[in-house]
């Protein structure tokens, strides 16, 4: 499995960002924008932290076992390997989330004549953006601690210390 890469996170991010933009000011310029619900960034953040509690506790049984302690517990791959893409699938929709709210939160800022309310939805939508960032960083962090050592690396530092 490829890992997956910060850079398409971020153009994810973007492209979907510049498309909720055009869709709320096109929507807006129709009828009424639909709110942004405000248990959003609650979810987000809540994805966040089993995510960063995973990563943490896959990082200490790795360490354990690499170390060799007395009653290391194993990791078991296939546990390893669904953390990976449960953390893969939450980083890339956190991606798409964050630009929707995004998006929306910077149509609700630049509307003029902004209401208390469409105020309150793009505070809400910036917690949005903050919870998403959270995610995909989370999910980042759980990948970097599932990855596997290249085979190429071992053999290349062997092949320098037998020099």
């Amino acid at each position: 499995m490829k890992p997956l890469r910060p850079l398409v996170l971020a153009v994810t991010t973007l492209v979907a960002g510049v498309l909720s933009w055009a869709g709320a000011r096109l929507w807006n310029s129709v009828g009424s924008l639909p709110g942004v619900p405000a248990a959003a960034p609650i979810v987000l953040a809540v994805i966040a932290v089993v995510l960063a509690a995973a990563a943490i506790t896959l990082r200490g049984r790795l360490r354990a076992q690499r170390e060799r302690e007395a009653g290391a517990k194993g990791v078991d791959p296939l546990f390893a390997a669904r953390a990976l893409v449960l953390g893969q699938a939450s980083a890339l929709v956190a991606a798409l989330v964050t630009g929707v709210y995004g998006g929306m939160g910077v149509f609700l800022i630049t509307v003029s004549g902004a209401s208390p309310a469409r105020q309150g939805q793009a505070l809400t939508a910036l917690f949005a953006v903050i919870a998403g960032i959270a995610v995909m960083a989370a999910g980042l962090w759980l990948q970097r601690i599932c990855r596997l050592p290249d085979d190429d690396d071992q053999n290349r530092e062997h092949a320098t210390q037998r020099r």
